[in-house]
């Protein structure tokens, strides 16, 4: 039945007209679907050719900006997706990661031509535009680069920190507290639990809740984000409960109806199986390892804070060399050196963008703190980036490998149950 529902969806493979002017410059119009990903030196964003009732990734210059919603359109040159190799050699199947979001066509910077806007889902809408006037009153009063991580943090803006200071945190395995994928939620999840640990303990986990379901809401409820909230809300609730094998049953119930909405996130879709992954770390391997932590001081939830990277890191880790072929020696340190500052720094962080709506000069004072907070983890990034053994590049790194890595584990949790 699986198979059958994948091949259901891989059915879907673009429009037979579209296909004829594949290499043609044509004239489309489209309505943007997705928050623009503005980079560097271009933005990109996706659109819906109402007219074919199809999609295509479009690159663009920076300006003119556009946003959720507009009708925009495009002359230029129409292609098809193409697989690609990336800088250690291994073709990425570039191809497939766009159809599990059934986009199958793109142009690379053309004409553009704004007609309306208010098109879309009028919250979505209304969540981008406040999320644009948030980080335009944060940017008032912090620079960048510390704007822009605060920007991932808070509200899973997509702002470029630049290609050197982002293989900076690739480096240092810290790389997910800025790019939005399924295992970083998670941990950034844990981390929000953590800090109201010292309320009540349905409360504390009342409150991690809420913070979760706001964080989705606030990044425009993608459905990467989603289904990362979803997971971390298992975990929360495996927490509150003590009951791991009703969790577990949620947990795979959750991640079948999700497979079952869109197959294709099983194979192409990284964020997915990280965040399954690392949801599975935390309800099993967490409470294992912690009393074997009692080094590590529980000041500040330090303690906390090392069981949960410990254990997402040792699960993820096979699938993260297979894909990625990135091992990062000095994750475990820098994770504890930041982790433990990430709820106050987003805290103090939403104050100040909150406070910008009302005046400039009352969100000084909480900026300040924020830039300083934010100013340290950049620094515990430099200077451990810096290293020359901060991580090791593993060119190859077969699949076989991994799986065998995933039985072991699975055979020492089954002989380590309670």
């Amino acid at each position: 039945m699986g198979v059958l529902r994948f091949d259901v969806a891989d059915l879907n493979k673009g429009n037979a007209v579209l296909d004829e002017e594949v290499g043609q410059e044509i004239i489309l119009d489209g309505v943007i679907v997705d928050e623009p990903d503005e980079r560097e030196d271009n933005t990109r964003f996706v659109i819906n050719i109402e007219e074919f009732d199809s999609k295509a990734i479009v690159i663009t210059d920076i300006y003119p900006r556009f946003s959720y919603g507009d009708q925009i359109q495009l002359r230029g040159e129409l292609r098809k997706p193409e697989n690609f190799v990336d800088e250690d050699g291994d073709t990425f199947d570039y191809v497939s990661y766009l159809s599990k979001d059934e986009i199958f066509y793109q142009m690379f910077y053309p004409e553009t031509e704004f007609i309306s806007s208010g098109h879309g889902n009028i919250i979505k809408r209304g969540l981008f535009s406040f999320k644009r006037a948030f980080l335009e009153k944060v940017g008032r009063v912090i620079p960048d680069p510390q704007s822009s991580l605060l920007g991932g943090l808070v509200v899973g803006a997509k702002q470029s920190l630049g290609e050197e200071l982002q293989e900076d945190f690739r480096k240092t395995g810290i790389i997910h507290i800025v790019v939005l994928s399924g295992y970083n939620v998670t941990i950034v999840a844990e981390a929000i639990m953590r800090f109201f640990a010292f309320l009540p303990h349905m409360f504390g986990l009342s409150v991690g809740a809420l913070a979760i379901v706001f964080f989705a809401i606030m990044t425009g409820g993608s459905a990467t984000i989603v289904r990362a909230s979803m997971m971390a809300l298992l975990v929360l609730l495996a927490r509150a409960t003590g009951r791991t094998q009703t969790i577990t049953r949620a947990l795979f119930i959750a991640g079948f109806l999700m497979l079952l909405h869109n197959p294709k996130i099983l194979v192409f879709d990284s964020s997915f199986q990280l965040s399954f992954t690392a949801t599975l770390a935390l309800i099993y391997l967490a409470p294992k390892i912690e009393k074997h932590f009692h080094l590590v001081p529980t000041k500040w939830q330090l303690r906390e804070f090392a069981v949960a990277t410990v254990a997402t890191q040792i699960f993820v880790l096979p699938m993260i060399l297979y894909k990625m072929g990135t091992l990062s020696l000095v994750a475990l340190p820098v994770n504890l050196l930041i982790l433990v500052f990430v709820p106050i720094t987003m805290l103090f962080g939403f104050i100040t963008g909150m406070l910008g709506f009302v005046s400039t000069i009352l969100s000084f004072p909480f900026a300040f703190i924020t830039n300083a907070l934010l100013t340290y983890q950049l620094k515990v990034v430099d200077i451990f980036a810096s290293l020359p053994f901060a991580s090791i590049e593993i060119n190859y790194f077969p699949i076989g490998v991994a799986i065998l890595i995933y039985i072991i584990y699975g055979i020492v949790l089954w002989k380590w149950r309670d």
